[in-house]
């Protein structure tokens, strides 16, 4: 498990769990100011120095490249501003989810959550 800081990106800190995770394949869980990769497989381990990389590819992609500095300390990455300026944008609202913390599997409907997490402990 990799634990990525995003207190300086908040603001895009969906977009940025959604590609890392897509580049890593790895099963995001979001939590206030992070995020928690885990991988598929029990038996594999996260590669630190792609995850790295997608997220730095990431900050490019929409010009932050050079403002953000990305920082690994043991099985945490996080990501800080370099000026100390934040990444500030429009809040879009976001639907309520609900991830499986077994699978990754999410939906918007806490009934359905339920149900498929008890599919787990058949």
């Amino acid at each position: 498990m990799i634990t990525i800081d995003c207190r300086d990106v908040e603001s895009i800190k969906s977009e940025l769990v959604v590609y890392v995770s897509d580049q890593v394949a790895a099963i995001p869980t979001l939590k206030n100011h992070e995020f928690i990769l885990s991988t598929i497989d029990d038996d594999e381990i996260l590669d630190k120095n792609l995850v790295i990389n997608s997220i730095k590819e990431f900050l490019d992609s929409i010009g932050e490249g050079k403002n953000f500095a990305v920082i690994s300390t043991k099985d945490t990455v996080s990501i800080r501003s370099i000026s100390g300026k934040k990444i500030e944008r429009d809040p879009v609202p976001q639907p309520q989810m609900f991830s499986c913390t077994h699978c990754g599997f999410m939906t918007r409907f806490e009934v359905e959550h339920n149900a498929h997490v008890k599919l787990h402990y058949l």
